[in-house]
């Protein structure tokens, strides 16, 4: 199976290396028959639906209703005013929680989620739960990365009234019994919603098999456009759900006395929808129908067994989750380098991996993790494409592309701050940094240079190293510490992370902030010259908001001292 000529973006280089995508768990490419059908809609029928009588409105009306039962088709629902359209998996559960918990739920009902669940599965039912007085009860999850069944039978009770949980782990590929938890869930009277955001692009789904009475998946993880979503539920529980959101659409008839509501679906659909997305969706799903979903799961099955027993032959690589049935999701940890620096070198590659806790927190802290790299297949990856990310991790691992002593920490520095006057705590000065930084000749380069200066970084001793002193908002931990002279008033930062990369760029912070008055922290343009030195435009977005995560510390501690 090789699909990759229907996605022009695999067709380009990253890093001057052909692109290896293997994010798919976070959002999939887009062949050719979505990218045109979107822009022929804007270019042949862009119109608002249903609200007016002219030709283009009629034509884009019929493509949207057409789009609502092509899905019902692709979930066997009963009919298709059991398809709700939502801007993604995470406004789905959202409308559940919101609409029918907050209208069903009372003191002392419970909610039974499971330790793996992805944030969008636990947050909304956290709120709900605040507002109801119910409680939420937790499954938990062995050390293979299953769910404990002697756990889900234990919280299941009487009092449960829903379950809720993921179809496949989005973290570890874990494919859950959800059959079999659906059928004893609904014996006990609860009812029983399923995230989907992971299943749809590996497996066949029939709802109506399946027994659940809700199920969510995005549109971007099965090869739609992002901002588009959808919500199945069984009829009679939406028809007995009040409407979430309130304005165009949804009505039937508004006055000052009183407003009644439209049928569904259109009751959970206010407002002008996305009508681009819904029909680049449609393609998407028809595409996905056109597949042999049995030669689909064979071949992604050989990519992830193909991956797992290449990491295994990897000195220090310990696979995370291995659990019996999976979907093409790799989890793994290597041992002394820190997650997000092997995402950064295998990036530099050309090949694209997902770093950090996948929102996927719980799970990670009942691992004992602070995240995992992952590596996610789909249909249009090769066998190919994973040899070559084996290989490219393989010489990380044997320090060919500068990092195999990426976890290695510098030794010998028990005093810091009557050590950052002068030349600053990376050993080069901001004048230095800069020359280094643009005269190179590529981005490849200026990583080499960044990396570099995190290992010249001095390591914060363990005793500095705590809880008060960690920053939030770091993808990676990092801590900071400061040091005010009242003699110079000058303010001094020893600021640590457990990630090179991290390292590399606290030191170009603290090359610019070291040994200054807090009225020059404050005045100095530090945006201007991470431009300057064209960083924020290569920073992936968690490394940028780590980034100024410090920044806005630093700058807060100085203005107390203003």
């Amino acid at each position: 199976m090789n699909l990759k000529k229907q996605f022009p973006i695999l067709e380009q280089h990253a890093h001057g290396h052909p692109l290896v995508y293997l994010d798919n768990a976070a959002t999939t490419q887009k062949p050719l028959p979505v990218i045109e059908a979107i822009d022929r809609f804007y270019r042949e029928a862009n119109a608002n639906v249903h609200r007016a009588s002219h030709y283009l409105s009629a034509r884009s009306t019929h493509a949207f209703e057409e789009a609502r039962e092509e899905v019902r088709h692709f979930l066997n629902a009963a009919g298709s005013d059991e398809i709700i359209w939502t801007r993604g998996a995470t406004e789905a559960l959202n409308l559940v929680a919101q609409s029918w918990g907050r209208s069903q739920l009372q003191p002392g009902d419970e909610i039974l989620l499971s330790a793996m669940e992805h944030h969008a599965n636990i947050v909304p039912w956290q709120l709900v739960a605040e507002q109801t007085g119910a409680l939420i009860k937790v499954i938990n999850v062995t050390e293979q990365g299953e769910l404990d069944l002697n756990s889900f039978r234990e919280l299941l009770t009487d009092k449960t009234r829903i379950l809720a949980i993921a179809h496949v782990s989005n973290a570890i590929g874990t494919v859950n019994p959800v059959e079999t938890l659906a059928f004893e869930a609904k014996a006990k009277g609860a009812v029983v919603l399923l995230d989907g955001a992971q299943a749809v692009s590996h497996a066949s789904i029939d709802v109506q098999k399946l027994n659940c009475d809700f199920y969510v998946f995005s549109g971007h993880k099965v090869f739609g456009p992002t901002g588009i979503g959808v919500l199945y539920g069984k009829k009679a529980l939406l028809e007995a759900m009040p409407p979430w959101q309130a304005g165009g659409e949804m009505i039937r008839e508004v006055s000052f006395k009183g407003t009644t509501f439209n049928e569904l679906p259109f009751k959970f659909e206010a407002g002008t929808p996305n009508v681009s997305g819904v029909i680049g969706l449609r393609e998407a799903v028809r595409f996905v129908r056109a597949l042999d979903m049995k030669q689909v799961v064979e071949h992604e099955n050989r990519l992830r067994v193909r991956a797992e027993e290449g990491l295994k032959n990897l000195p220090g690589v310990t696979l995370v989750g291995e659990a019996r049935h999976k979907v093409s999701v790799v989890s793994f940890v290597v041992e002394g380098i820190h997650n997000q620096d092997i995402g950064l070198l295998l990036d530099q590659q050309g090949i694209a991996v997902r770093t950090g806790h996948h929102c996927t927190m719980p799970l990670m802290e009942h691992l004992g993790l602070s995240g995992t790299v992952r590596a996610s297949f789909s249909v249009y990856n090769t066998l190919e494409d994973v040899d070559v990310f084996l290989a490219a991790l393989s010489r990380i691992l044997k320090g060919e592309l500068g990092a195999s002593q990426a976890g290695e920490e510098a030794k010998g520095h028990s005093v810091f701050f009557n050590q950052l006057e002068g030349e600053h705590a990376s050993g080069f000065s901001q004048d230095q940094i800069f020359q280094k930084i643009t005269s190179s000749r590529s981005w490849q380069d200026k990583y080499r240079h960044i990396m570099l200066l995190g290992k010249k970084l001095p390591s914060l001793p363990e005793v500095m190293r705590t809880e008060e002193s960690r920053l939030h908002g770091c993808e990676s931990t990092v801590w900071l510490h400061h040091f005010y002279d009242e003699q110079t008033m000058k303010l001094y930062f020893a600021v640590d992370s457990d990630a090179r990369v991290i390292r590399g760029l606290i030191a170009l912070v603290l090359s610019v902030f070291n040994g200054r008055t807090a009225q020059d922290i404050s005045r100095f343009d530090i945006d201007d010259w991470f431009t300057k030195l064209d960083l924020y435009n290569h920073l992936s977005p968690s490394r940028g908001n780590g980034l100024r995560a410090i920044i806005e510390e630093i700058r807060s501690l100085a203005h107390r001292f203003e």
